[in-house]
């Protein structure tokens, strides 16, 4: 059943026209051009094999995306009608199988909640920080603007849009919730790259909440303190927490997994999202 809402929800999402913002975020951004820099690079421990096999009805989908082309995503459809989706984006290796577990539980907790983790790479999975480095450093921003959208027309025209996303999706979990315009309801970010053209805030639609490692060279105290002060120059919410991590430190097949910190942002999410997607 959930594979053939799936389809349905592909075949008539091309049927729909969208109003989203256009950002135009053409330049590639402080979390890409880290992609060069070698501490970054060797900071990024590799990850744990692992293999998720859904257990909620997870299919992978097609979509269609503004510049003619196609993009994919892992769907969990909710199990009854819903106006609330959650766009998951994954962390600079790639749509592998840990961002599907964690978009499942998204998923089984949250409740009625339709779930997309978007594939940003085109199919693409770093095994190596070699070619995680390559793949969030090439991708070319107006094809990573294009599957966003994407990924919001996929969602409906009336669907509310919440977005969370790691490293690299912290960064585009936030860029997702501007794009989302007046369907956004609710944005996370973990340690990823906040944007920092106060113009651009402007846009968001949605309060963010903003979940930082401080044991981290680049994405440090003194870029979250600038985030929070351009947000409150754009006139926006947020809120934020530090914890005293490394970055990366969520990922359960990260060998520097930190479960207590990990337990304490999850918590933060759940009751910041529950509050918002009600």
């Amino acid at each position: 059943m959930k594979k053939y809402i799936a389809t349905l929800a592909l075949v008539f999402a091309s049927f729909f026209a969208y109003s989203q913002v256009s950002c135009c975020f053409v330049k590639k951004d402080g979390m890409q051009l880290l992609a060069s820099n070698k501490t970054f690079i060797k900071s990024h421990a590799l990850p744990k094999p692992y293999h998720h096999v859904s257990k909620a009805g997870g299919v992978m989908v097609e979509f269609k995306t503004p510049d003619d082309q196609m993009a994919k995503g892992f769907y969990i459809p909710a199990d009854k009608p819903t106006e609330y989706t959650l766009l998951v984006f994954q962390e600079w290796w790639g749509l592998n199988d840990h961002i599907k577990r964690e978009a499942e539980h998204f998923y089984s907790t949250l409740g009625n909640v339709n779930v997309l983790a978007v594939d940003m790479y085109d199919g693409k999975v770093a095994t190596t920080r070699e070619d995680a480095a390559k793949y969030m450093g090439g991708a070319n921003p107006a094809r990573l603007e294009a599957i966003i959208k994407g990924a919001i027309a996929f969602a409906g025209p009336k669907a509310k849009i919440a977005t969370v996303g790691w490293c690299f999706g912290g960064s585009l979990s936030l860029k997702a919730s501007i794009l989302a315009g007046k369907q956004a309801a609710a944005c996370v970010m973990y340690y990823g790259m906040p944007v920092k053209e106060v113009e651009q805030l402007k846009l968001l639609q949605t309060d963010v909440l903003g979940l930082f490692a401080g044991k981290e060279q680049f994405i440090n105290p003194t870029v979250v303190k600038e985030f929070e002060a351009n947000m409150k120059t754009a006139g926006k919410g947020i809120q934020t927490k530090i914890f005293d991590a490394q970055h990366a430190f969520a990922n359960p097949s990260n060998p520097a997994f930190d479960k207590a910190a990990t337990e304490e942002a999850w918590g933060l999410a759940i009751n910041y999202f529950k509050a918002r997607l009600k």
